[in-house]
């Protein structure tokens, strides 16, 4: 056994880093931890995580030496935060690599999902062109009102997109920003009545749970569009529904769900819907670099250095 263990289901190339670079053992399951012989588990210094299942004090108990959790994504919620720090564990994240990626998924769902791009290019596939005529007309984007509900990092890469297409720009954050003359909300339904496209770019967790309730979707309107590249914790899944069937809302395009990847079945029978696996960052190019980062903070905490992006 190693000094480092890697947790999740890794691609070829970052398994390969992990075992070449750091020397890791790699388990898929939280099961797998509990699994490991006591001594095996006493030498684990440092832990590559990657995945959605909860990582509480249960499972840093198993690992009396754990000095670091090196996060795989910007979001590490999953992790408990609060029960590293009373164990004196670090935490680290990868943020900024991925910020492109994400906010060019969001742009490409809202335009996809206003222009109806689905739908579009079923009715050329099924023939329908050449037999019914024109696909119906659809709505203009750009130039609209959009409003972004947590503007860090990725939801100012998605409001910089955004302003490129000549649209207005709105946002409610925890508190107002430096921005180039976008208007502040200091909440998710005063900011929802104002804009067009409502954009979700928050962390996730019991913080930010159901931000974006019914009264949000309500006030949003029937032309709104909802667009989540966040956390399907941040949306109340179920008043979203409801919006979607009952055309409260225009539409959504979602790369994450409650209970994904085994979502409500009831998203599968809109037609007004944009659905994502949750790939905002699956791209070749970044998840490379995510992994790097995940392994250079493993790297820096075993050599004694500053960790490069931790978290608490």
């Amino acid at each position: 056994m190693t000094a480092v263990l890697a947790l999740g289901h890794y691609s070829e190339g970052d398994h390969a880093a992990l075992t070449k670079d750091l020397g890791a053992t790699i388990v898929t399951s939280n099961a797998d931890l509990a699994a490991m012989a006591k001594d095996e588990r006493d030498q684990v210094k440092a832990l590559a995580f990657m995945g959605h299942a909860p990582l509480g004090g249960d499972e840093m108990d198993l690992f009396p030496n754990l000095g670091v959790i090196a996060n795989y994504g910007v979001g590490y919620d999953a992790i408990d935060v609060a029960a590293a720090d009373a164990r004196g564990i670090k935490v680290t994240n990868t943020p900024d690599v991925l910020n492109d990626d994400v906010a060019d998924l969001a742009v490409a769902m809202l335009f996809a999902q206003g222009r109806e791009m689905i739908q579009a290019s079923e009715w050329v596939t099924s023939g329908n062109w050449g037999e019914k005529g024109p696909y119906r007309l659809n709505r203009k984007i750009s130039g609209g009102t959009a409003g972004i509900v947590g503007l860090g990092r990725i939801g100012r890469a998605i409001a910089d997109r955004l302003a490129a297409f000549k649209m207005d720009i709105h946002y409610t954050s925890r508190s107002e920003k430096d921005t180039p003359g976008w208007t502040y909300h200091a909440d998710p339904v005063s900011l929802a009545s104002a804009v067009d496209y409502l954009v979700v770019a928050l962390v996730g967790g019991s913080e930010t749970e159901n931000t974006v309730s019914k009264e949000v979707l309500a006030a949003l309107g029937d032309r709104g569009i909802v667009i989540n590249i966040s956390r399907g914790s941040t949306i109340d899944e179920a008043a979203l529904l409801d919006a979607l069937e009952n055309r409260t809302i225009a539409g959504a395009g979602l790369d994450v769900f409650l209970n994904e990847p085994r979502i409500d079945p009831r998203f599968l029978a809109l037609d007004n819907v944009v659905l994502q696996p949750h790939q905002g960052s699956a791209t070749v190019e970044t998840r490379q670099m995510m992994g790097q980062l995940q392994r250079d903070n493993v790297s820096a905490h075993l050599a004694g250095k500053a960790l490069l992006t931790p978290v608490n």
